[in-house]
């Protein structure tokens, strides 16, 4: 059995319908030329040229599963039987939709002498030349083989189109999967970044409340507003965040501010304010030229440093350092001691996770490290990041 190409639809009641029935009527015409003759004179050529049609019949049926064997044995046959040229031709057409050459040339050359040796084998009164006979025989032999490779050119066009249209449909949607994947997952880095500074600065403010015992009503207060401002700053950040992430009028990020290199001093200040010991150092030719994109990138690293600090080792002193120019890029360091136990403010785990895919997109790298009793975060973006 021989595989069928993959625009080799299986056919209908119909399509077989009227393939069988435009064979019979081919064979019914070929037949008239000779079924006289036959019964008056050769009864016995007759009831073979019968007898070889209905069994030329039944083999075209098995045509697609082996298209040679079935063309072929149905054209010898056809030498016999003017009934046997119908289903013949069938599978000659059903064999060329396939397009391999060589098997249509050799059914082609068979196909020619087979109609040649019937003019000479079968009764009849035709006193055509035998040039012209070749010649009819020849065209209809072409034609036959063309209309059959041109169907099966139509075929796997149209199989290609669809298939082609299947793919592109498949290939939309595993884009569109892929743009909600990294959609959540940048709404993820973003809602970290901006959240978990804010709201490990409120846990230890309030852990700092559960030890002490010997603050004043109005120390409570002052404490107690501090946790709210701090609450208060988160809240108005996330709502910055979900209004850059989600613009329901044009879909694009909206114009909300984020943050710069410039405001690297401003979080920093923030950090002080609220009880950490950070010691900066820039070298940084000019601040206002550093790109927006490098210099978000390097807010975010050192605000995730001053969080982890904050969670691991509060009270500790934490060493950043932003040095860079437009030729070597921007490098960012930030040091801390190690805390002592485990920290009691949970956290996602993923924050140098987001930051180190971050970093790559912008062309640069991230690392963290033990170095001693402290604890490196070290990253290098490329200043047209």
């Amino acid at each position: 059995m021989q595989q069928q190409p993959p625009w080799q639809t299986r056919l209908t009641v119909w399509s077989h319908l009227w393939r069988f029935a435009l064979a019979a009527v081919i064979s019914g015409f070929v037949w008239a030329s000779v079924v006289v003759q036959q019964w008056q004179h050769h009864r016995w050529m007759f009831w073979l040229d019968v007898g070889i049609g209905l069994l030329c019949f039944v083999l075209a049926w098995f045509r697609r599963r082996w298209p040679l064997p079935v063309a072929l044995v149905t054209i010898l046959l056809s030498v016999y039987s003017g009934l046997a040229t119908g289903p013949s031709a069938l599978a000659s057409v059903s064999l060329a939709t396939r397009r391999v050459i060589w098997q249509i040339v050799l059914a082609g050359v068979v196909g020619l002498v087979c109609a040649q040796a019937f003019v000479v084998v079968q009764p009849h009164d035709s006193t055509d030349p035998y040039w012209l006979s070749l010649t009819v025989n020849a065209i209809v032999s072409v034609a036959i083989l063309a209309w059959g490779m041109f169907v099966g050119s139509r075929r796997e066009l149209l199989w290609t189109l669809r298939d082609r249209a299947e793919r592109a449909e498949a290939e939309q949607g595993l884009r569109a999967g892929k743009a909600r994947s990294d959609e959540r997952a940048r709404i993820a880095r973003e809602m970290h970044d901006v959240l978990a500074h804010k709201i490990s600065q409120v846990s230890m403010h309030a852990g700092a409340l559960a030890f002490r015992e010997d603050l004043t009503a109005d120390e409570m207060r002052a404490s107690a507003r501090v946790i709210q401002a701090q609450a208060n700053e988160a809240l108005l950040e996330l709502r910055g965040v979900l209004g850059v992430l989600r613009d329901p009028a044009t879909g694009e990020p909206a114009d909300a501010p984020q943050p710069t290199y410039d405001d690297l001093a401003c979080l920093l200040s923030s950090a002080r304010e609220h009880g950490m010991h950070v010691e900066y150092s820039a070298s940084v030719p000019d601040g206002a030229a550093v790109p927006s994109a490098a210099g978000r990138t390097v807010y975010r690293i050192v605000q995730e440093g001053l969080t982890n600090a904050a969670k691991h080792a509060p009270g500790s002193t934490v060493f950043v350092r932003v040095s860079g120019s437009p030729e070597d890029g921007i490098d960012v360091l930030v040091r801390n001691p190690h805390g002592f136990g485990r920290s009691s403010t949970p956290g996602a785990g993923l924050g140098l996770v987001g930051l180190s895919e971050r970093a790559e997109l912008r062309g640069g790298r991230l690392e963290h490290r033990t170095d001693g009793s402290m604890f490196v975060l070290h990253g290098w973006i490329p200043w047209a990041a």
